[in-house]
Order: C-alpha cells, then sequence, then structure tokens
C-alpha cells in the first residue's frame, strides 16, 4: 500500500505531543520554504506550500503537516512534482472553473483556487473550482481555516486516484483512499473547522504506526480476510488488509457513501480519477466557497450558527466525560498557542528534514 494519500487529519490528533522540542513557527516556514526553492520550487510556490504545511503542525496534525515535506522533496528532485508553472482552464462559466494543475504542488494550486472560489462568491455567491492532475495538498483544514477567517464558508475535498487503500463497504478489496472533506464555517467567533475522511484512518498514520510498532486505538482496519483489528501490520502483508470505511462493519455503509460522494465531486466534475492511467502521488481536488451574504444574509447566517455553538457547548456532557467542543476548536487553541510559544514538532519529523537541509545546503533552525 502506498504510503501518501489524500490529506485528512482526523487521526493524526493523538499524536500531537505539547512535550515535544519547539521551533519558531516564522523560523520553520522559513526553513521548509528555503528546502523547496533549493529542491527547485518558484518562490511564491515554496513559501505557500511551506505556509500550509506549517499550519498542519500548527493545528496539532502532525502527519499532514511537515512530515509530509521530505516526500515532496524528493518529488520536486524526480520530477514527479513540477516547480514552475500555472494551471491551465479547461472550462468556465460564471460560477465555476475547472483546472489542470499540471502536477504542481498542491498547497499552492488549492490556495490559488480558494483565491478564484472567493472571487467568483463575491459576484455570484458561491464559486467552485476543481481541479484535475494536483500533487499532494497537504492538510484541509488550513483551507477551511483561511476561508472562514475571510467570512465565506468553504468546502474541500480531495481523492489520490493513482491510489488505493479503503474498501467499499462489504468488501476486502481496496478501491478508495480515505478521501477527506474539510470545511469552514465562519460565526462571530472562532469559525468551526471540520476534517474529517471516508474511513476510519489515514494512510499516513497506520504507516507511522506499523513504523513505530504501535497499535491502533480501535479496530479501524481489516487483513486481507476481511477481520477487523488494531494492527497496522495487516496492510503491509501480501495480500495487504485495507483501511475500514467509516461506520466500520456496523455502519460503514455511511463512509463508503460518503466515499462515493467525494469521488463524484473530485474525479467526476474534474473529468479526471481512477478511471485513467495513474501518475503517480498527487490529487484531484473541489474547492467550493459560498458566502452567506448572498443568501440569507451574514448577521442571520451568524445568528444561526451561534445558537448551535452554544447549544453544543452548553449540552450535558456524558457522565465523567469533557464538556463537549466544536470541531476545530481545539485546532485553533493549538495554533494561537504554538504560534506565540514555539512548534511542537513531533519528533521524527525535524531528523528526516535534516538530511534534507545537508544535501541541499539549508541551514536547520535552532529550537525555541
Amino acid at each position: 500500500m502506498p504510503a501518501h494519500e489524500p490529506s485528512s487529519s482526523a487521526a493524526a490528533a493523538p499524536h500531537f505531543d505539547a512535550n515535544a522540542t519547539r521551533y519558531p513557527a516564522e523560523d520553520l516556514h522559513a526553513y521548509a520554504a528555503a528546502l523547496l526553492e533549493a529542491a527547485g520550487a518558484r518562490d511564491d510556490i515554496a513559501r505557500d506550500t511551506a505556509s500550509v504545511l506549517l499550519d498542519g503542525d500548527l493545528m496539532g496534525h502532525t502527519t499532514h503537516g511537515l512530515a509530509l515535506l521530505p516526500g515532496y522533496l524528493q518529488a520536486l528532485c524526480d520530477g514527479s512534482m513540477r516547480s514552475s508553472g500555472e494551471p491551465t482552464t479547461m472550462a468556465s462559466s460564471a460560477g465555476t472553473q475547472t483546472w489542470d494543475g499540471h502536477r504542481l504542488p498542491g498547497p499552492w494550486l488549492t490556495l490559488r483556487a480558494l483565491d478564484a472560489a472567493c472571487e467568483i462568491a463575491s459576484s455570484q455567491g458561491s464559486g467552485t473550482v476543481v481541479i484535475r492532475r494536483s500533487h499532494h495538498i497537504g492538510c484541509l483544514a488550513a483551507y477551511a481555516k483561511r476561508a472562514a477567517e475571510r467570512g465565506v464558508m468553504t468546502i474541500v475535498c480531495c481523492i489520490d486516484p493513482a491510489t488505493c487503500s479503503v474498501a467499499p463497504f462489504g468488501a476486502i478489496t481496496s478501491v478508495f483512499t480515505p478521501n477527506p472533506l474539510a470545511a469552514g464555517i465562519p460565526t462571530s467567533g472562532d469559525p468551526i473547522l471540520l476534517d474529517i475522511s471516508a474511513s476510519y484512518t489515514t494512510n499516513g498514520m497506520t504507516m507511522r504506526l506499523f513504523k513505530n510498532q504501535q497499535m491502533l486505538p480501535q479496530p479501524w482496519i481489516q487483513d486481507a480476510k476481511g477481520t477487523p483489528t488494531h494492527d497496522p501490520a495487516v496492510l503491509f502483508n501480501e495480500p495487504p488488509g485495507t483501511l475500514l470505511p467509516l461506520g466500520g462493519l456496523e455502519a460503514g455503509h455511511k463512509g463508503y457513501a460518503l466515499a462515493l460522494l467525494i469521488e463524484a465531486l473530485t474525479a467526476g466534475l474534474a473529468g479526471h480519477g481512477r478511471a485513467d492511467a495513474a501518475e503517480g502521488w498527487g490529487a484531484t481536488v473541489f474547492v467550493q466557497v459560498l458566502d452567506p451574504a448572498a443568501f440569507g444574509g451574514r448577521a442571520a447566517f451568524d445568528r444561526q450558527m451561534d445558537w448551535l455553538v452554544d447549544a453544543c457547548h452548553d449540552a450535558t456532557p456524558r457522565p465523567g466525560g469533557a464538556p463537549v467542543r466544536l470541531p476545530g476548536e481545539r485546532a485553533l487553541r493549538l495554533h494561537r498557542e504554538q504560534s506565540e510559544r514555539g512548534v511542537a514538532l513531533y519528533h521524527e519529523i525535524m531528523p528526516a528534514l535534516v538530511q534534507w537541509a545537508a544535501k541541499l545546503g539549508v541551514d536547520v533552525p535552532r529550537p525555541a
């Protein structure tokens, strides 16, 4: 099973370690951008890609932040990720655009798509951009956060059409990637940030656990015979096991349905996906922006969302449980705290980057 997949960071949070070595956020951004430029990326592409990856770590999504950078650097060096260029608009209407990303770095492309969708939404009320042949796009919550801070609602989802590791409900054959979906919902206070997968866990998390001889907290995967298990090693056997759809053996029809929807929004609308020849690690991407001002009005939108925020916070917790929090609440708290105190970088990340720094002649930042 390939080690990479479209971003989903829902399973990464348990691996955040507040006691890990911290580095100033601005130093990590400069470091990541310098590495990308040294590997050949154009300066604006390097800066934007570094920013999105760093956001993953700032929000505690440690498998989908700078942990991805060595793979990006390798892809730049071997030519499987383009270092410069522009997307081509293949189709457009008043409210939509379809791009060919020409395997440019996904974070840069997706930020450009978000900008374009916002611009369309400013006149049309909503704007949608789909991208075929993007490279990997990193942590989806990074885009949801940016859009919500602009006062608009966004939906971002992606697939990797070259990879399959998730079985449809009732099957043991892999068909999908984890197929992540993120949404940013503005409120009068902090936004609501969703970042979920159509599978229980991700390839990145299971690879990390396998390398460290650790187990999943629940039987979120199955072996080649369909037996659910905590052990990620079954994914690397021959024949390999598969990731279970969200809901598992009991209610996996829900994750399966979500995976199909995301395939339609990405591959279907872009006209490029699993029916085409694989080109390597990459993504087909859907970005949609909706401007509340064009519908019931921003004030009315905030009133409804604020009521829900308060109702969820006021809901009585289960006996012995913690107070209810909103999706993204912990990530935003971590983002603020780590922006001030330094990023608690997962212990495997810096050693992997130091190897690239030596190869590319880039200075390594000092801990905070």
